[in-house]
């Protein structure tokens, strides 16, 4: 479900291994529901959360102070989707996961897809040019 291919590629290869790793937690994520043994899943399903918060944070950081040197000029609306990506990510640990790990596994898998589909493939890929011009790759 959670393949990498070139045409995620942003054409810098610090932030192509960063977005490599939202794959692997989506497929960690989908190998948790995946599983069918009626196993109790909520601590494995909490520490993939944990380390999808601790990611993003680290991420966002990276990309925004990379495109902040080169003085992107989307650089505040590409930060408010990254707020708006963190708060989703707190809205979502609120949720009850204990009793409801199936239902809530699914909605941290479809945000996941979504955010490939929404934020990656198409807003990050408007600063890879930018970027390649200035010499990062």
């Amino acid at each position: 479900m959670f393949q990498w291919k070139d045409s995620y590629s942003c054409k810098v290869r610090q932030i192509d291994e960063q977005h490599k790793q939202l794959f692997k937690l989506g497929e960690d994520l989908n190998k948790i529901i995946s599983n069918k043994d009626g196993e109790d899943r909520y601590d494995e399903i909490m520490n993939v959360l944990k380390e999808l918060k601790e990611y993003t944070i680290y991420h966002f950081k990276f990309e925004e102070e990379l495109l902040k040197i080169y003085d992107y000029p989307q650089l505040s609306m590409h930060k408010e989707e990254h707020r708006a990506f963190i708060e989703k990510i707190m809205e979502l640990e609120t949720e009850d996961i204990d009793s409801e790990q199936r239902k809530v596994t699914i909605d941290i898998l479809i945000f996941i897809a979504n955010w490939i589909e929404k934020h990656i493939v198409k807003v990050d890929m408007q600063y890879s040019e930018f970027l390649n011009e200035k010499g990062i790759h």
